[in-house]
């Protein structure tokens, strides 16, 4: 249980870069930024398919089907959207409309056994933690001139993308639970590949011209960025959060998503060189306690 919690967190922690990564690549449109991150991801993940060949298992077609479908869900149409949505309406506000992701799923994934009155204290203290942190930054935004008509566009890009990724949190575990002679390296492996692919098509319908790419001033910090995405909050990330899902319950699992949240606005306040309000500091530690509070009801 250790294992799958640690596990968890630090996916969380890979995540969270991701919310500023469309921040710190200005002059890329949310398809570029996605099909670079993810074709890395692809390549990252094929070379190590290629490294352990002897002891790596091969997809059946189903099983490269089923790795199709929830590269869509879970990568390349949810990070496109998440994307898109921080382009419109910064990072704070997407970050905490995903930041709900936790209480979807342990509402949806809890398991038979557990009673609810055991995950209330977790729910509770989660949602109020966001309901603190939107009400602190909301109350800026609306204020600005930032809230017309492409933030309330960002708003809705958000919601549909917390859908898609939730649904994929759900069927992902449910997926790893049913194949346990599947390892986390080797479904996150055909995941990779699967989204290597998605991202590949997807840029060259989409996408920049690679002449317009490569004119770009800053062209290799965007390079590195992508690469750095793809192995670490793609590859790394999908194995850490797959033996979160092979070894936690899917309501545990959902929980441990709010690290996510908590590191994308640590990145931010970094990115932006702010310091968080005394609102958003209580919003932090109502996440860990609803943390503490959701394992401890999962032992």
């Amino acid at each position: 249980m250790l294992t799958g919690i640690a596990a968890g967190l630090l996916a969380g922690a890979l995540w969270g870069l991701v919310f500023v990564v469309p921040r710190m690549t200005p002059g890329l449109s949310s398809v570029d930024l996605t099909a670079g991150r993810f074709v890395s991801y692809g390549s990252v993940a094929a070379l190590a398919m290629l490294l352990t060949l002897r002891s790596h298992r091969l997809p059946s077609w189903h099983q490269a089907l089923v790795a199709l479908g929830m590269s869509l869900l879970g990568a390349t149409g949810y990070y496109l959207l998440l994307a898109q949505s921080i382009t419109y309406a910064g990072t704070e506000v997407p970050t905490l409309i995903i930041g709900t992701i936790p209480i979807w799923v342990m509402l949806l994934g809890k398991p038979v056994g557990l009673q609810w009155s055991a995950l209330v204290p977790g729910l509770l203290l989660t949602a109020s933690g966001l309901g603190l942190m939107m009400q602190s930054t909301l109350h800026s935004l609306l204020q600005s001139t930032a809230a017309g008509a492409d933030f309330w566009l960002g708003v809705v890009l958000s919601l549909v993308a917390m859908a898609c990724w939730t649904a994929f949190a759900i069927l992902n575990a449910a997926w790893l639970k049913r194949h346990p002679e599947v390892t986390a390296t080797e479904w996150a492996n055909w995941l990779g590949i699967a989204t290597g692919l998605g991202a590949l098509l997807l840029w060259l319908f989409a996408g920049s011209d690679a002449k317009v790419l490569l004119a770009l001033d800053d062209i290799a910090l965007i390079a590195l960025i992508c690469i750095a995405t793809g192995l670490g909050s793609a590859w790394a990330a999908s194995i850490l959060w797959n033996i979160a899902s092979q070894r936690l319950s899917v309501s545990l699992c959902g929980q441990l998503i709010v690290s996510e949240t908590l590191f994308a606005l640590l990145y931010s306040f970094v990115w932006d060189g702010t310091w968080p309000s005394h609102a958003q500091w209580l919003a932090t530690l109502l996440f860990t306690l609803g943390i503490f509070a959701s394992i401890r009801a999962h032992r």
